[in-house]
């Protein structure tokens, strides 16, 4: 990993994971506010990028093993607090719950300035390159509950 894909993967925390974004105009709506949809993409990027800076890039998972090793998202829980608008700076905070066993539990933010938008609890199946469950590596559970600076 080069110095400028970990400044674009966001950083690690004790916590977890923290990730800046801008709101560009294809992420609004009519109104001028993020439509609601998008907050899955800054979701996503938050713990795709959450990943990468673990040093658990998804298509190296996918070919580390004869099974393979895929991330899906199983159960999405959200609440809209407040809208974000065009050019806010928008922080995307990941922090594990639970790593181990065939899923993993992420509590996932999204802030302004600190002022909380979204909240989500993400509930990831742990499946295999053919789509049966399959445990998690130890390995790989340890760095999610680690959250080294």
């Amino acid at each position: 990993m080069n110095e400028h894909s970990f400044l674009l993967s966001g950083e690690l925390t004790e916590m977890g994971h923290r990730l800046a974004q801008r709101v560009y105009y294809e992420d609004t709506d009519f109104s001028g506010l993020v439509y609601h949809a998008r907050y899955l993409h800054f979701l996503e990027r938050g713990r795709t990028d959450y990943l990468r800076c673990l040093g658990c890039e998804q298509s190296a998972l996918l070919s580390a093993d004869e099974e393979g090793l895929v991330f899906v998202v199983h159960r999405m829980e959200i609440d809209f607090k407040q809208p974000a608008r065009m050019d806010d700076i928008l922080t995307i905070e990941t922090v594990t719950e639970k790593a181990g066993g065939a899923k993993m539990v992420l509590n996932q933010e999204i802030r302004r300035n600190g002022t909380l938008l979204i909240a989500a609890k993400v509930i990831i199946a742990v499946i295999n390159k053919h789509g049966r469950p399959r445990r998690l590596p130890e390995s790989v559970a340890e760095k999610f509950l680690s959250h080294p600076k």
